[in-house]
C-alpha cells in the first residue's frame, strides 16, 4: 500500500512538473522525507501532508498509470475531475468546454475517415 501511494505520489508530481526538491520545500519536509514517501520506504506519512497532496495531485485510486490504466487514462480521469471542479464553480463555461470538446471530437473524427 505505501508503496502504491509513493508511485502515485511520484507520477503525478512529475506530471505536474514539480521536481523532488520543490516539492519537499512546498509541503514543508525534507527532500529525503519526500524521496522516501514515494519510495515506499516511509512507515508513515503525515495527515496534513496526505491532505495537502490529494488536494494538490488530485490523487485518486484509478488514475495510477500501470498495464490496465495508460497514460491517456490518466490525462482522461485528471480531465473529468478537473472539470468536474469547474462545473461546480461556472456551469456555464463548463457547458461551453464540454460542448467545443464535443465538436472537436466530431470534427476530427470525421476527417479520419
Amino acid at each position: 500500500m505505501r508503496q502504491e501511494i509513493g508511485q502515485r505520489v511520484c507520477f503525478l508530481r512529475k506530471k505536474k512538473g514539480f521536481s523532488l526538491a520543490e516539492h519537499a520545500k512546498e509541503f514543508g519536509v525534507s527532500k529525503t522525507y519526500m524521496f522516501n514517501l514515494e519510495a515506499g520506504k516511509s512507515k508513515s506519512i503525515y495527515f496534513q501532508i496526505l491532505e495537502e497532496l490529494q488536494k494538490e495531485l488530485h490523487i485518486f485510486p484509478d488514475v495510477l498509470p500501470d498495464k490496465e490504466n495508460d497514460e491517456s487514462s490518466f490525462r482522461v480521469n485528471h480531465a473529468i475531475n478537473r472539470y468536474k471542479e469547474l462545473l461546480a464553480k461556472d456551469e456555464e463555461a463548463a457547458e461551453y468546454l464540454l460542448s467545443s470538446f464535443e465538436k472537436g471530437l466530431e470534427l476530427l473524427l470525421s476527417k479520419s475517415k
